[in-house]
């Protein structure tokens, strides 16, 4: 939520201090503050909470959701913010409070127990804990009333109690047999008898394919999540091959998403998933991790092919990230589902609205021209915009388009999630400098680079990285193995386009200390995800999600730095590199669908990996700086500057007076090149 509530008033404290009122008022996460006036005595995470469910000898209560989660908000509205529930939960249990997005490592924890307990999981989680953090019965939503066959939230309670007073022994067995399993779901993957090879990724690329809605775009079927990974990985995938299947699959999906309900229409920017087939009616939220990495795919496509629409669609993605999530001190997480409890209702139109909006001959073109009909495509007979079609006049669409933002704007909005967490920023500032430097806008670069420098200023402490931060206010919690290795990547992208050293060395030095905080020292090339203190175990997950795996982040920024760095160090970044991606292996070979983000960093890597060193005079213009990154394949390094002013450009210099470009790949160089045409020929000779 936008801003911060009131304090809520204390209970009187007694013997137990803080732990018998709710403290979430002191809270940097905005979902946690959203239950700062809840009766519900609720804490943090931490040794204090823990502590005192020994002390009582009572379970924990384990509540994990997150700030856009509609149905986060429903449990809220139904049973925390009831005073009969809340003096159930306060007289039997110690409550906890868990904003996954700022403790990932806490979330993925009791969601694998949930799932393996439940068969399915999702926000908002409940989970039972003994003392010792073991859980022993887990689930999501419960109601406040019994109903469709579901007990309610006091009944679930109420029975808990019964089995924690009246049959200690199987509550302590159940958690003891679950600690086990997940501490058995944390082993590493193991190594492949083969590498990542040509082989591999043909054979992944067209299990993915395989897969594809041909008609109506995407992977699978609903609900339907924007393949972001994915679209990345499938796009160097045909760079790489010159194959065509791989590029008409993303132009497909890109196309269908773009036109359709998940895509604000007027005001840019992607939801979270459609819960149809077709992109018609989204889930409304809107994360910045969905957009960051659509927005490094289209802006990628963009600079590919060409195309009007996804060249649209980046520069729209941009304004909405820098006009609506851009806050203080980086770029907030999300906007909520709902406006004033009502999901999408700040989206979506009815012919009679359009008209009241702009006129009778306006409205009806608008209606036409944007999908709206009689009907509806959501509820109460209105309607997701979307666009099928290309309007015949653009210039009325444009006028039309600003006029029903502004109508829009006098609507209820939805909250904001002040939230700044290092990793999605991390993967934003990548997507916005590439896009900057791919398509000639160096205003994209500048807006990267100051997410960067807040990122630097305000989420690094004593030399350790945080997740995130709230109003310039920083966290305690510590940043994910997902967090260092993403922002490891947007530091070296940053310094490949503007020649500033700072941003290597300072991106090598977070890579060090992740690669001393999370490596696995005993099966060298895997990763755990977070740092584990006070945890029942130690999580690692090498699964591509909604955001890449920690650990296929870190194999983007160890193949960056292995390129960028000097002799030795570059040396070990590429023995780790490989490491990691042998450990990939079964994921490519296996769950490819699951690996968008390792099918990208492989590529990359089988094609040399490839790098472009261009010298340049004192008196340079940069033009075949600017042409090298405009062709060059996805994940290409691509660095400028003068003789010996970084590694790549040792004892490499102009020819003749001109800029002169290097291909390499791998540890293999060419012959200078000082023209474009001669340097795209020298990339595609491959």
């Amino acid at each position: 939520m936008n801003g911060s509530p009131p304090k809520p008033e204390p209970t009187e404290a007694g013997r137990d201090g803080d732990l018998q009122r709710n403290v979430l008022d002191q809270s940097t996460s905005p979902y946690l503050r959203q239950h700062a006036l809840n009766p519900v005595h609720w804490q943090e995470w931490g040794t204090d909470a823990l502590a005192e469910a020994v002390r009582r000898d009572v379970p924990i209560l384990l509540s994990v959701g997150y700030a856009a989660c509609h149905w986060c908000h429903v449990m809220a509205h139904e049973s925390f913010e009831d005073d009969s529930t809340a003096a159930v939960m306060n007289r039997d249990f110690v409550c906890i409070k868990v904003d996954r997005e700022e403790r990932p490592d806490i979330d993925a924890i009791y969601m694998n127990a949930t799932v393996a307990m439940t068969g399915q999981g999702g926000w908002p989680m409940t989970c039972f804990l003994t003392p010792s953090g073991d859980p022993f019965y887990c689930g999501t939503y419960f109601p406040s009333s019994p109903r469709g066959g579901m007990p309610s939230f006091v009944q679930i309670m109420g029975a808990v109690t019964e089995a924690w007073t009246q049959r200690r022994d199987e509550i302590d067995a159940m958690g003891h047999r679950v600690r086990e399993h997940l501490e058995a779901n944390t082993e590493a993957l193991p190594v492949a008898d083969v590498g990542v090879d040509d082989r591999l990724l043909v054979h992944a690329v067209t299990t993915i394919l395989d897969d594809e809605d041909t008609e109506a775009g995407g992977f699978g079927g609903a609900p339907k999540f924007p393949p972001s990974a994915l679209l990345e990985g499938l796009i160097r995938a045909s760079e790489r091959t010159a194959d065509r299947p791989p590029l008409d699959a993303v132009i497909r999906t890109a196309s269908a998403m773009a036109r359709g309900g998940i895509y604000d229409q007027l005001a840019g920017g992607f939801a979270r998933y459609s819960v149809d087939n077709d992109w018609v009616v989204p889930h409304f939220e809107k994360m910045l991790y969905d957009n960051a990495q659509l927005l490094r795919a289209y802006a990628h496509l963009a600079r590919r092919t060409g195309d009007p629409l996804a060249m649209r669609i980046t520069e729209e993605t941009i304004e909405f990230l820098d006009r609506d999530l851009r806050v203080s001190d980086g770029f907030a997480s999300s906007l909520d589902a709902d406006a004033d409890g009502v999901e999408g209702s700040t989206y979506v139109w009815s012919p009679a609205e359009l008209t009241d909006a702009l006129g009778e001959s306006d409205g009806r073109w608008a209606a036409d021209v944007l999908g709206v009909t009689e009907n509806g495509t959501f509820e109460h007979g209105r309607s997701t915009l979307q666009l099928h079609r290309d309007p015949d006049d653009p210039v009325r669409f444009a006028q039309i388009r600003g006029r029903l933002l502004v109508s829009r704007g006098g609507r209820v909005q939805p909250a904001r999630d002040e939230k700044v967490v290092t990793g999605w920023n991390a993967m934003a500032i990548t997507a916005l400098v590439e896009a900057g430097a791919g398509l000639g806008r160096p205003d994209w670069i500048d807006l990267g680079a100051w997410c960067a420098r807040a990122l630097l200023d305000g989420h690094v402490v004593d030399g350790r990285v945080r997740r995130s931060s709230l109003g310039g206010v920083v966290g305690q919690p510590a940043a994910a193995l997902d967090d260092h290795a993403a922002l490891v990547t947007a530091l070296l992208t940053l310094h490949q386009a503007t020649g500033d050293t700072s941003w290597r060395d300072e991106g090598l030095a977070v890579l060090d200390a992740a690669i001393a905080l999370f490596a696995d020292p005993e099966q060298p090339g895997t990763w755990f995800d977070s740092v584990g203190d006070g945890l029942i175990t130690r999580p690692r997950d090498p699964v591509d999600g909604a955001t890449p795996a920690g650990a296929s982040l870190m194999a983007e920024a160890l193949l960056a730095a292995s390129a960028l760095a000097r002799f030795g160090p570059a040396t070990r970044y590429a023995e780790l590199l490989d490491q990691t991606l042998a450990r990939a292996v079964v994921l490519l070979a296996k769950v490819p669908r699951s690996a968008g983000h390792w099918l990208a960093v492989a590529q990359t890597r089988v094609s040399g990996p490839l790098q472009i060193a261009v010298a340049q005079g004192p008196d340079s213009m940069g033009e075949l700086a600017a042409h090298a990154r405009l062709v060059a394949p996805g994940g290409t390094i691509v660095v400028a500057g003068e003789r010996d002013s970084v590694p790549l450009l040792d004892g490499r210099g102009t020819v003749n007076g001109a800029d002169a470009a290097y291909v390499c790949r791998g540890t293999v160089c060419g012959l200078p090149v000082t023209d474009g045409q001669a340097l795209e020929e020298a990339l595609a000779a491959g």
